[in-house]
C-alpha cells in the first residue's frame, strides 16, 4: 500500500524542504523569543537600579539643600554680629575701592586724596586735637539733618 516512489516525487521533496525550513524558522523564533525575554529582564533590572540610584541622589540633594540652607542661615546670623558686620563692610569697601581704582582712570587721585583727608581727620580725633562728638552728633543726632557742605574758602586757606 505504501509506494516508495511517492517519497521521491516533486511534491514530497518540496514538502520535506518546507518542513526543514519550518524547523529552522521555529528554532530561530524560539531563540529570538528567549533573547527578547532576556533583554526585558535586563531592562527591568536596569530600570530598578536606576530608580534606586535616583532615589538616593534625590535624598542626597535634599540633605545638601537643607545643609546649605542651614549654613546660609548661620552665615547670615554671624554677619549680623556687629564686629563681623563692620568687618564685612570694610571688606566690601576695600573690594569696591580696588575695582574703582582699576576701572575708572580719573577716580584714583580723588579717592586717594579723600582717603588721606579722612585718615588725617581720624588721626586728629585719636590724638585729641579734634573732638569726635561733633562728628557723631552730625551723623546720629538731629534726625534727618544732613552733614553741612564743605566750605571751599576754608579748604583753600588751609593749604
Amino acid at each position: 500500500m505504501f509506494n516508495k516512489e511517492f517519497l521521491t516525487q516533486p511534491f514530497a521533496l518540496g514538502f520535506y524542504t518546507g518542513c526543514f525550513l519550518l524547523l529552522i524558522c521555529l528554532y530561530n523564533f524560539i531563540k529570538v523569543k528567549a533573547e527578547l525575554s532576556r533583554f526585558r529582564r535586563l531592562l527591568s533590572d536596569k530600570l530598578e537600579l536606576e530608580a534606586d540610584t535616583m532615589k538616593k541622589l534625590k535624598a542626597e540633594v535634599d540633605t545638601l539643600k537643607k545643609e546649605n540652607e542651614s549654613l546660609r542661615m548661620k552665615v547670615n546670623a554671624l554677619n549680623e554680629i556687629p564686629d563681623r558686620k563692620v568687618q564685612r563692610d570694610v571688606e566690601i569697601y576695600a573690594r569696591a575701592e580696588k575695582r574703582m581704582l582699576l576701572s575708572v582712570p580719573g577716580f584714583a587721585p580723588a579717592w586717594e586724596t579723600a582717603k588721606t583727608e579722612a585718615h588725617g581727620e581720624l588721626t586728629e580725633e585719636e590724638t585729641g586735637k579734634s573732638t569726635p562728638k561733633r562728628i557723631f552728633k552730625r551723623l546720629f543726632g538731629g534726625g534727618n539733618q544732613a552733614l553741612p557742605a564743605r566750605d571751599e574758602s576754608k579748604v583753600g586757606s588751609d593749604n
